[in-house]
């Protein structure tokens, strides 16, 4: 029997006005989440209350944003929770504060492959995948036969999953992750299995 190293609930934090305007930002103060983020996360909470989801360590992403995701999630489950200082969003240099449409009129020829650009101040994708996913296995080697809940950023829970099914760097961008989605990943010694990704409770 294959025998499960760590259960990982991954949850997108709740809208902001950033994701209204498809604008890049890697700053942790700023946005705080819009009055429909934090319905996003009311329905995340009801749904993890009516699953019976389990929990024995709550983790989150130092941004904000995240904070106020986690906030009602770990009263759910009566927990107090643990910022993982090192699971931040992307460094974006120059790009901050531009929009993916903006962006796609200036790199039209490399769009919708921009996550690859070399930019001035930007974390490389390769580091920011490996930096992800170094902390998500340290996680799970400390945690071993438990279950988790870790709310993040969508940018990161892609770079996750893409590392679980092995997509490469330059097609991660086409795995979808809204905000207030859950996530949820099995792993195991050397692999990992996808159970569901991007659910949107109604």
């Amino acid at each position: 029997m294959l025998k499960r190293k760590c259960k990982i609930t991954f949850i997108a934090h709740g809208e902001t006005i950033n994701t209204q305007e498809g604008r890049i930002s890697d700053s942790e103060t700023y946005p705080p989440l819009t009055e429909h983020g934090q319905e996003q996360i009311a329905r995340v909470c009801e749904y993890l209350r009516k699953r019976g989801v389990k929990s024995d360590k709550i983790y989150t992403s130092p941004a904000t944003r995240c904070i106020q995701t986690v906030e009602p999630v770990a009263k759910i489950f009566k927990q107090e929770f643990e910022i993982l200082d090192n699971l931040h969003i992307r460094k974006c240099g120059n790009l901050n504060g531009k929009t993916f449409e903006s962006l796609s009129k200036q790199y039209a020829d490399n769009f919708p492959t921009i996550a690859n650009l070399e930019v001035e101040g930007c974390e490389s994708l390769q580091d920011f995948n490996r930096r992800v996913n170094d902390e998500i296995s340290k996680l799970v080697q400390e945690n071993v036969a438990s279950r988790l809940i870790v709310v993040t950023y969508p940018m990161i829970i892609q770079s996750i999953v893409a590392n679980a099914l092995g997509i490469p760097n330059e097609d991660q961008f086409k795995l979808l992750i809204k905000p207030g989605s859950l996530t949820q990943i099995s792993f195991f010694e050397n692999w990992a299995s996808l159970i569901y990704a991007d659910y949107i409770p109604l």
